[in-house]
């Protein structure tokens, strides 16, 4: 895969997937179901039940009909036996990095809140709101990843694209800031909180 320029995350077991999986977003999963501490499977099931919804292709032994329907069910996006060609699993991947591209919208919304990432502009319930630049990017990356657990060390990162060390405290800040924006019309709340962990947009 790296002699193709994909950029790889490789990891053998279930708990190293699952760090790396809250630790920082990925184009497309490729899982092997026979893992040392678990099954593939119930992985995926944890995955899509915690709100992951980047592309999976499930590459395994368990070739029978059966076994497919199954791995698909629970949320994969394609099934490749093994044996395998390499050069059909770039094209699968291909495929499901294409997919997922096409899906990527100019303007998200969620629960009243319309967020226009090319006018850079943010309404609730139609009434316009002035955010930041920070405020801004942060509230992009948990509109583009509703009801997934996102980590402190993630947010940083990936949303200011600076060390975590020096942004955590002003996490909390932004994060207040949000909400005195956003959770002004009664009802339940738009954020959860997850001490020691980060945020989730509910």
């Amino acid at each position: 895969m790296r002699e193709r320029s994909y950029g790889v995350t490789w990891v053998r077991t279930c708990h190293d997937a699952r760090d790396a999986l809250c630790e920082s977003n990925h184009d497309a999963i490729i899982l092997d179901l026979s893992l040392p501490d678990g099954d593939g499977l119930e992985l995926l099931k944890q995955w899509r039940k915690a709100g992951f919804n980047e592309p999976v292709l499930i590459l395994s032994a368990r070739d029978a009909v059966q076994d497919r329907i199954k791995g698909l069910d629970l949320g994969a996006d394609d099934y490749l036996a093994k044996p395998f060609s390499l050069e059909e699993l770039l094209a699968r991947l291909r495929s499901l990095l294409r997919r997922q591209s096409a899906v990527k919208e100019a303007i998200l919304e969620h629960r009243g809140i319309k967020l226009d990432l090319v006018g850079r502009t943010v309404h609730l319930g139609g009434v316009p709101v002035d955010l930041t630049s920070r405020e801004f990017a942060l509230l992009e990356i948990f509109m583009q990843n509703v009801g997934r657990i996102l980590t402190r060390k993630l947010i940083c990162e990936k949303c200011w694209s600076s060390d975590y060390d020096n942004e955590a405290n002003l996490l909390d800040v932004y994060m207040s800031r949000l909400r005195s924006k956003f959770e002004v019309i009664p009802g339940p709340p738009l954020f959860r909180t997850l001490r020691g962990v980060g945020y989730q947009l509910l």
